[in-house]
């Protein structure tokens, strides 16, 4: 048994898997009668995404995904649907919310289409107000300390809050603290308590102050004062709560968005709890080395649901990749697949665990290498953007242009013509992709080359001779070039979607691809004869493809390509770009223009910046005495793209440099880049200053010591996960446990199911069988009931922990 010891090192991480589908039904806001959508995604009111804009449509499709990385006391995800505008500010079209709690009752996650609703300045707060309240004497005292990270309801970029304490019909108000989303007030009001009232309720309003127009709500605490008899006093940080919602006249005509949101809130044991089933699952990938049957992944393939398939497989293909096993993991899924295939032409075609496990395989370890190969044609397309168009249906002549004498061109001129820049495009492509057989990870080259070795096993027949080089390209062309060739964003490429234009070229170019990798120049011809002027590039295509493979899988064992085991982050640089840069200096902030573009490379250990990326001059931050990575006030620079790494010499003096971004995307990157590289620094700060020590005091809060304690909390655990993000093998460990966990059942049918199988046989080697099946699977059984009893012993010890806590006075 699992001794459910440990407690104290476990972490809890809530992930946040979101994918931004699409919109319909939107209204128009621009005089063409269309719009430009884009979306906003915000956790607790700070944005944290931002997708691409859909030119000229009221049905946008975005297709967009992401994972974040929250902490757990993270309350609400809204999603805002805006209308881009060139010449003035850009239209709020309106926006769906949903809370952390509706999130936690969907297990499953939630995918479905969700109305938009007006945004309402009176829902749209945010921020804490720090509080202590108490009975003296007959007389309720509220004392109002201050308040952090309130919404910004002025052009400035701040807000002018004071507070409004009621009770029993009487009002108190503050002082007004001008210019601040962090004010300090430090001031106390009392009431005459009155016992005999129905609802005994205390409410502490926060506002900003308007000279001219109307005061715009901030949020709201309430308390049941009758809760307070019993401790007398009650203080902390209370979260500022929305106006009740009012219905709105344009609720249903906004248009809808469809989403697809799942979260998951895992606590993450010590390794050691997870040892034995990680040790048992990899004995069952390391024996079938030996030609042992493959039992217990059996069971996991066929229990794991289409729905989970993606999501398992990719735990499945990190986790082996932790322990060098991944070779080994998929050589057991290609066996599984091939026993249950009679046809070579539906080979790796269906959405198995084993498709699903290589794709997600291609993914995690062959990001780089697909950038390599693809990046420099991608970027001539955007770069170019050039008509192209061969579907004579589908011509437009305006569209593409008049000829050199001004001369409108015909429909034959354009189809010869962009067969022309197809052509071009696809010559290029194809050379990269030859040429690219020393850049190929090593694991990428031993899990084709086994792929081929198990197919050319199953289909020996001169006849299946090409099967091979099918089971390839089915992985490499159709399910990792072609995906990330017509969504470059989705894989990297790009930092934003392609134009119509664009997007249009991508896809044929995809499409030349996807029939280079089929290998077969009638089918393409018999679905869309339109592409018959490619089919010389796509023969020629095929057979470089077919030598491509062939150098691909031939290598010497001796040679081995190097290590087996994966570190999904590199030894060299993880991250770099032109940013605009500011570093303090003594007290003297902020010179006419503080900001200078600079080249940032972002290593392992350091974070370097220097003119240009070649320079031989540079200046450094060394990640170790990183204290906190943090976003800066709009206010401060005029920016709301701005972030601020703070970080500690010998001496302990802190300092502190700026980095401007260009988009709130590359800003949530960079902030999620550096917080993942400094994880497992000790001496973090608790709290910051979001503006600057301009003149004689902090913008934010207006402390004029400049080693004044931070006004705002940090946010270390929020960020973005990336393609190189290091394995983490305690959360992976997690993720299958729960996986295993819930189909617990449906491996135990299957289990029976199988020995039923082989008692039927009555044979010695069935019997053998049955015996290393069974001890296999009572294993499993058993240890994840150990797991199981210690997530629950933990459970039940921290509500006991809970139970004496803070007073629940806030109703």
């Amino acid at each position: 048994m699992l001794e459910p010891s440990g407690f104290a090192k476990m972490t809890k991480r809530t992930t946040l898997f979101i994918r931004i589908v699409e919109g319909k039904n939107l209204p128009v806001k621009d005089i063409t009668g269309s719009s430009d959508p884009y979306c906003v995604v915000r956790i607790d009111n700070e944005a944290i995404i931002r997708t691409a804009t859909i030119w000229k449509t009221l049905s946008p499709f975005w297709g967009e995904e992401y994972n974040v990385h929250l902490p757990p006391t993270f309350h609400t995800l809204s999603f805002h649907v805006l209308d881009e505008d060139s010449l003035s500010r850009d239209d709020v079209i309106g926006k769906v919310s949903i809370t952390k709690e509706v999130l936690a009752t969907k297990p499953q996650g939630f995918d479905g289409w969700m109305s938009l609703t007006e945004v309402d300045p009176d829902e749209e707060v945010q921020g804490e107000i720090h509080l202590q309240i108490s009975i003296q004497t007959r007389r309720l005292r509220c004392h109002v300390f201050e308040a952090r990270d309130l919404a910004r309801k002025d052009r400035n970029g701040a807000s002018d809050p004071f507070v409004r304490v009621r009770y029993n019909g009487k009002t108190h108000e503050s002082t007004v603290v001008k210019r601040s989303c962090y004010p300090r007030w430090n001031e106390s009001f009392e009431f005459e308590l009155d016992e005999s009232l129905c609802e005994n309720t205390l409410s502490v309003e926060v506002w900003d102050w308007d000279l001219v127009s109307r005061n715009d709500f901030l949020g709201k605490v309430m308390f049941n004062i009758s809760k307070l008899h019993s401790v007398q006093q009650e203080e902390g940080w209370f979260r500022l709560d929305p106006d009740k919602s009012k219905s709105s006249e344009y609720e249903g005509n906004l248009g809808s968005l469809r989403l697809q949101l799942r979260l998951r809130d895992e606590r993450v044991l010590p390794s050691s709890h997870y040892r034995p089933l990680t040790e048992l699952l990899c004995q069952a990938v390391s024996t079938n080395l030996n030609g042992n049957q493959p039992d217990l992944l059996m069971l996991i393939d066929e229990t794991t649901t289409a729905e989970s398939r993606q999501e398992v497989a990719t735990n499945l293909v990190k986790l082996f990749l932790g322990h060098g096993l991944a070779k080994e993991f998929l050589n057991v899924l290609f066996k599984l697949e091939l026993e249950k295939t009679s046809e070579s032409n539906t080979l790796f075609r269906s959405n198995s665990l084993a498709s699903k496990s290589m794709e997600s395989f291609l993914k995690v370890a062959g990001m780089q290498y697909l950038h390599r190969v693809l990046g420099p044609t991608v970027n001539r397309v955007f770069d170019e953007k050039k008509y192209v168009e061969l579907d004579p249906s589908k011509v437009e002549i305006k569209e593409a242009g008049c000829t050199g004498l001004h001369r409108i061109q015909t429909e034959a001129e354009v189809i010869q013509q962009s067969t022309q820049h197809l052509q071009s495009y696809l010559t290029e492509l194809l050379h990269s992709i030859v040429k690219s057989v020393s850049h190929c990870p090593p694991l990428l080259r031993m899990a084709f080359r086994q792929l081929c070795e198990r197919v050319q096993e199953r289909f020996p027949e001169r006849e299946y001779r090409k099967v091979k080089f099918i089971a390839v390209t089915s992985f490499l062309c159709l399910r990792f070039f072609s995906p990330a060739i017509m969504s470059p964003k989705l894989f990297h490429l790009r930092e934003k979607h392609p134009d119509a234009r664009t997007s249009r070229t991508l896809l044929l170019l995809a499409k030349a691809v996807q029939s280079i990798g089929n290998l077969d120049t009638l089918a393409v011809r018999s679905k869309e004869p339109w592409m018959g002027p490619l089919q010389p590039a796509i023969q020629q295509g095929i057979a470089q493809l077919k030598e491509f493979i062939t150098q691909l899988i031939s290598f010497e064992d001796k040679e081995e390509l190097g290590e087996e085991r994966l570190s999904l982050q590199p030894a060299g640089t993880l991250k770099e770009g032109f940013l605009f840069l500011h570093k303090t200096r003594d007290k003297c902030m902020l010179m006419a223009s503080p900001f200078k573009k600079y080249h940032v490379t972002l290593r392992s250990n350091i974070l370097s910046y220097a003119k240009t990326p070649n320079s031989k001059k540079s200046s450094f931050v060394s990640l170790q005495k990183v204290r906190a990575v943090e976003k800066v006030e709009e206010k401060s620079f005029g920016s709301s793209h701005v972030m601020q790494i703070i970080w500690s010499e010998e001496m302990e003096q802190i300092e502190i440099l700026y980095l401007q971004c260009k988009s709130v995307n590359e800003l949530n990157q960079w902030l999620s880049a550096l917080r993942k590289s400094c994880i497992h620094n000790t001496e973090t700060l608790n709290s910051y200053h979001p503006g600057v020590f301009k003149g004689d005091k902090w913008s934010c809060c207006h402390q004029k010591e400049k080693t004044a304690a931070g006004c705002d909390k940090t946010r270390h655990g929020v960020t973005l996960q990336e393609w190189n993000d290091p394995l983490d093998p305690d959360l992976e460990s997690q993720l299958i446990f729960r996986h295993l966990l819930g189909v617990r059942e449906a491996m135990r049918d299957k289990y029976l199911e199988v020995v039923k199988l082989e008692k039927d046989k009555d044979s010695f080697q069935s019997h053998e069988k049955d015996s290393e099946l069974k001890d296999a699977a009572s294993k499993l059984f058993q240890l994840l009931r150990d797991l199981q009893d210690i997530h629950e012993d933990l459970e039940r010890s921290e509500k006991q922990k809970n139970t004496n806590c803070l007073l629940e006075l806030q109703t």
